[in-house]
């Protein structure tokens, strides 16, 4: 008779690890045994603070996601837990649905990483699942039992209409009516509810690239391509705005009315000055404009990922009363509940994209001004990020260390004009130069890839530099 294998022993042996972002692999690794035992660990883990009787589930538009959804539903049914299954949909969404529940959830996704590859992402009823979750996830040590042929329940719209209320609630009115948006769909979970939101609050709604193929939008590294259609799009159809996000929603990618895609992080600091935030939470890696600007009370830098910027606006909240997040990737978190004319805002302490996309879109619209004019007072400090793909993360662990302790090597193998007067190890090496210019290098926490980061005081020059740098690093590899 065959033992019983333990979640610990299935996940072990997958080589399936949390990144940032959740739990991420190549497809072939997330057998339904593989997303099985994720989900028992899951709800294992969740038993020891909260009562689960029923999760919440979602997935986005990867060829592989339905088959992983199903294993995932039939492991919680052979736990005695309800699914509320709402099928494809932006991860906010779920999330947003699942914390008005008071559920835990579970996404579906690789959010932008390429369609071989996957991921999984946890939702406790309180938000995001913490680091000390995903080891509780991962040395739950509970027996898995026999499953039955994976299946999947009926789907539920409920979720996608309380993210359309979330929206047309706390922007009223139609106030978008004469603004032309470009909606680049591509594979994106949320391109038809997208298209549904921006047509409430009175966009003319053009829809734009959408494809049945999966396409992996990096929202930090925008490619060549889209950064060259973003601007015919514009002039072909005379647009006020570009908007799109990454495969599950969570991160937001706007362009203005020349077709130019904006930054995340300069997305994230106009929204959270916009909505009156007094505390920010930052990755390392986001433009210093941010501190620059004056607009808010306190900025904590943290470590790159969601659960280290959600760790420290937790702390925030505790002497602010408007508290958020976001990451250079532009995904918003809102830490606090916002009021404003009677209306409210939840909060929803998970990367969106919507929210900065919509509040920059409407506040430009109602000051009767371009997209592009918001940003003109903001201090001028421009950042470009890139990555080279295929590079060892051993090979890049390695060459960080020994140039934390070696500055002048790394400027002598990137090629830097300038020396390096400090570097910071909070998460991967970012060298700041004698002339304010900064060079960030951080391996992937989910792939072979080495990210390279940088801020300038131009555009052009911030591209120069990630370019150089990543050419000279291709010379290593």
């Amino acid at each position: 008779m065959s033992s019983v294998r333990s979640t610990t022993a299935i996940i072990h042996d997958s080589g399936i690890a949390f990144g940032t972002s959740g739990a991420r692999g190549l497809v072939e690794q997330f057998t339904d045994e593989v997303c099985a035992a994720f989900t028992v660990a899951f709800i294992t883990a969740m038993r020891d603070s909260f009562p689960v009787e029923r999760i919440a589930l979602g997935m986005d538009r990867r060829p592989s996601s339905p088959a992983m959804a199903a294993a995932c539903t039939s492991a919680a049914h052979t736990l005695g837990v309800k699914v509320n299954d709402y099928g494809v949909l932006p991860t906010p969404a779920l999330a947003l649905k699942a914390m008005a529940d008071g559920i835990p959830c579970i996404m579906i996704t690789g959010s932008h990483i390429p369609f071989n590859r996957n991921g999984i992402k946890f939702y406790r009823p309180d938000g995001e699942i913490t680091k000390a979750d995903e080891t509780a996830i991962l040395n739950a040590e509970a027996a898995m039992p026999t499953l039955p042929a994976p299946v999947r329940g009926e789907i539920s719209e409920a979720a996608n209409q309380a993210y359309l209320e979330r929206f047309t609630t706390w922007f009223p009115g139609e106030p978008l009516k004469g603004w032309r948006v470009g909606l680049y769909q591509h594979s994106a979970a949320g391109r038809d509810l997208n298209a549904h939101i921006l047509s409430e609050l009175g966009a003319d709604v053009v829809v734009l690239g959408r494809s049945e193929a999966f396409v992996p939008v990096d929202t930090e590294a925008v490619s060549d391509e889209d950064q060259a259609q973003g601007r015919v799009w514009a002039n072909q159809h005379q647009l006020q705005a570009l908007f799109s996000t990454d495969g599950d929603g969570d991160r937001p990618l706007l362009g203005d009315e020349t077709g130019t895609w904006q930054r995340g992080d300069i997305v994230g600091l106009l929204c959270a000055r916009a909505l009156g935030i007094e505390a920010l939470a930052v990755p390392v890696s986001c433009n210093t404009a941010i501190e620059a600007c004056g607009a808010f009370q306190l900025v904590e830098r943290t470590r790159i990922g969601s659960p280290y910027v959600l760790d420290s606006m937790a702390k925030l909240s505790k002497r602010f009363t408007r508290v958020a997040g976001f990451e250079a990737n532009g995904g918003f978190l809102l830490g606090s509940r916002l009021e404003s004319d009677g209306r409210q805002l939840a909060a929803l302490p998970t990367r969106d994209a919507l929210l900065p996309g919509l509040t920059l879109m409407v506040m430009a619209a109602q000051r009767g001004i371009n997209l592009s004019q918001l940003i003109a007072d903001l201090p001028a400090r421009y950042t470009a990020s890139d990555r080279l793909k295929d590079f060892a993360t051993e090979k890049s662990h390695a060459l960080l260390v020994k140039w934390q302790t070696s500055p002048e090597l790394m400027q002598q193998t990137l090629g830097l004009q300038a020396g390096i007067s400090a570097v910071n190890s909070t998460d991967g090496l970012r060298a700041t130069l004698e002339n304010g210019d900064i060079v960030h290098l951080r391996p992937s926490g989910n792939a072979p890839e080495l990210r390279c980061y940088s801020e300038s005081a131009s555009q052009a020059d911030a591209s120069a530099l990630v370019k150089q740098s990543l050419a000279a690093l291709e010379k290593l590899n």
